[in-house]
């Protein structure tokens, strides 16, 4: 099921910063992880960062100290600050969310296109 809206993406030089947002109100609150994934064209689907209120932030080795997952409680909504993008970061970026009493459900977001190109 699609239920979120994402907005960021585009196109930016390498060491360029980018910012995704992925608004799912009523996710934000309900102690599941929302999640980040990528999908470079001709790949899998890989995970990248999670965040949850009991564990924090975790996050794929090839983007740990590069990218930052974040929660808008306010607006609810997952965030994604992307700095210092290579050119291999370019890929489809997708949210995740979930809901359910084991946080079984999960809801994808549309997806929005990332390209580090000079």
């Amino acid at each position: 099921v699609q239920a979120q809206v994402q907005s960021g993406g585009g196109l930016v030089q390498p060491g360029g910063s980018l910012n995704l947002s992925c608004l799912a109100p009523g996710f934000a609150y309900n102690g599941c992880a929302m999640e980040w994934y990528r999908q470079a064209e001709g790949k899998g689907r890989e995970w990248i960062a999670s965040i949850r209120d009991d564990t924090g932030a975790t996050y794929i080795d090839t983007v740990e100290g590069r990218f930052t997952i974040s929660k808008d409680r306010v607006k609810g909504a997952v965030n994604l600050q992307m700095n210092d993008l290579k050119p291999e970061d370019t890929a489809m970026y997708l949210c995740k969310v979930k809901s359910g009493d084991w946080c079984q459900y999960d809801y994808w977001g549309q997806g929005t296109q990332v390209t580090v190109s000079s």
